[in-house]
């Protein structure tokens, strides 16, 4: 497989492009998209079987099963992001080691109805909490300990937006590659 189709596998819709200046509008964007995410995961996954659920979206990547657990704790954690930063002053977040969450039991095996309802949930608050943020909430920042660089919220917003597109489209074009849908 050539570098640039391994590329495109990886990176569907592409890096996180954000804005120089995040307006009003990208904010709301950026908050439906989050809202309605768990609903169109859902919708795209709820006929797979579990042999398409164990299907990787890439070589050397993971399965659908663990990109739908893996969004369930990336959101979590990034739920709680914005709490710490909201409560505390320039936070330093906690990084965690995604590919070793992946390769638990929980993430390898469990149904993933169990994430797909915590999807909801969290996304739930983070949505009732975003929607209720100040211009000044949303320029709070915390420390990310692996780069030391300051994430604004506002960015970080629009970093979970993606996220989630950049996950539903690796599990989508998988799905239409095997002509799953």
């Amino acid at each position: 497989m050539t570098e640039q189709k391994l590329q495109k596998l990886k990176y569907p819709i592409g890096h996180f492009d954000c804005p120089n200046n995040i307006s009003a509008q990208h904010i709301e964007s950026w908050i439906s998209i989050l809202e309605h995410f768990p609903t169109r995961l859902e919708n795209l996954v709820k006929n797979l079987t579990n042999d398409q659920l164990d299907t990787v979206y890439r070589p050397d990547g993971w399965t659908i099963r663990q990109v739908i657990h893996h969004l369930s704790d990336s959101h979590h954690h990034s739920y709680t992001r914005f709490k710490w930063t909201l409560t505390e002053d320039k936070p330093v977040i906690k990084a965690y080691f995604e590919d070793r969450w992946a390769e638990l039991i929980d993430s390898k095996t469990a149904p993933i109805e169990i994430s797909l309802l915590h999807l909801k949930a969290v996304h739930a608050k983070l949505v009732y909490l975003l929607k209720g943020l100040s211009e000044e909430n949303l320029n709070k920042y915390f420390i990310h300990p692996e780069t030391q660089s300051e994430v604004v919220l506002k960015k970080n917003v629009g970093i979970y937006a993606w996220h989630s597109n950049h996950h539903y489209s690796h599990i989508e074009n998988l799905m239409q590659q095997n002509n799953w849908i």
